[in-house]
């Protein structure tokens, strides 16, 4: 059978060997002119070299590229690791900020304590806020401080600038103290410069009214209101609030004392005050007991000539 000449592998794969004997043939000529230790080839390669290299620039521009492309994909992978580590600092940073408003802040009002002008007979202890109790029921907090540093039921608290409450229930480490806010509260005030005399009540909210008010035509809003001493309970002129008035009328304390933000109270001792033994002895004189009997056995006197 006659063979298919028509094929064309039977064209191809000659030419295929005979090209791959040059190039190999060309490759060993390049390899041994570039190995030969001779000046004549040492010449001659320079010539080579500045022949051909200034002319492959578009042959290399795929690899330059590719270099370039490398190089941008590390700097960028650099920027983003600085990025990372930049969001990282801003985090702590913001953390540090809150930290210094808040060291700020206690600052000052530790100095507004230090600042607060009292009589000079009062001493004060300064105690840290531990709880605070603002149910709609009761208003009051916890302090760091009792009996062991000397503090008595009634003694009058301030914070920075105003009256916050007096102190109800001491324990050997800890008190209670009843906000003016709390509805147990009673503080006898005076308002100035009218110099009227009134009841600072407590009603459970953040500005209590002010009742049992003499002459209300004489108070306006904005008037100062301190502790007047009436009962020997709290230490006069103690800065409560000032004068403000609801939607419906009624005239109330808007207190200087920050309730938001208790933190420190200032405790005065007041050792010429009255011990507090019951509610009604912020308000009544102490009877002695002797004087109800002797009240009650003496006759009544009877009218007339």
């Amino acid at each position: 059978m006659a063979s298919d000449r028509s094929n064309p592998d039977d064209f191809t794969a000659p030419l295929k060997r005979l090209l791959l004997a040059i190039l190999v043939l060309c490759l060993g000529g390049i390899f041994l002119v570039w190995r030969i230790d001779s000046p004549r080839v040492e010449r001659f390669r320079a010539h080579v070299i500045d022949a051909v290299v200034p002319r492959m620039d578009w042959a290399m521009a795929p690899v330059t590229g590719t270099v370039r492309l490398f190089r941008d994909f590390q700097s960028y992978q650099r920027l983003h690791e600085q990025n990372q580590e930049l969001r990282r600092e801003l985090r702590q940073m913001t953390a540090w900020k809150e930290a210094a408003l808040q060291l700020e802040q206690e600052n000052a009002r530790l100095r507004d304590l230090n600042n607060v002008q009292l009589d000079p007979r009062l001493t004060y202890i300064t105690a840290v806020v531990l709880a605070d109790s603002g149910s709609p029921f009761r208003q009051s907090a916890l302090i760091n401080v009792g009996s062991r540093d000397g503090i008595v039921d009634g003694w009058a608290t301030m914070d920075g600038i105003g009256l916050v409450g007096r102190i109800s229930g001491v324990g050997n480490n800890t008190s209670r103290v009843i906000l003016l806010t709390d509805a147990s509260s009673r503080i006898p005030a005076e308002i100035q410069p009218s110099g009227q005399r009134a009841l600072v009540v407590g009603d459970n909210t953040a500005a209590p009214p002010i009742d049992f008010l003499e002459n209300p035509d004489l108070v306006r809003p904005g008037d100062r209101i301190v502790t007047s001493g009436d009962g020997e309970v709290f230490p006069p002129g103690l800065l409560i609030g000032q004068v403000a008035q609801d939607p419906g009328g009624r005239l109330r304390v808007r207190l200087s004392a920050d309730y938001e933000r208790l933190e420190f109270l200032r405790v005065l001792r007041d050792h010429g005050a009255h011990r507090v033994s019951g509610p009604s002895s912020l308000i009544l004189p102490e009877v002695p007991p002797g004087a109800l009997s002797e009240a009650e056995e003496s006759p009544a006197p009877r009218g007339g000539r």
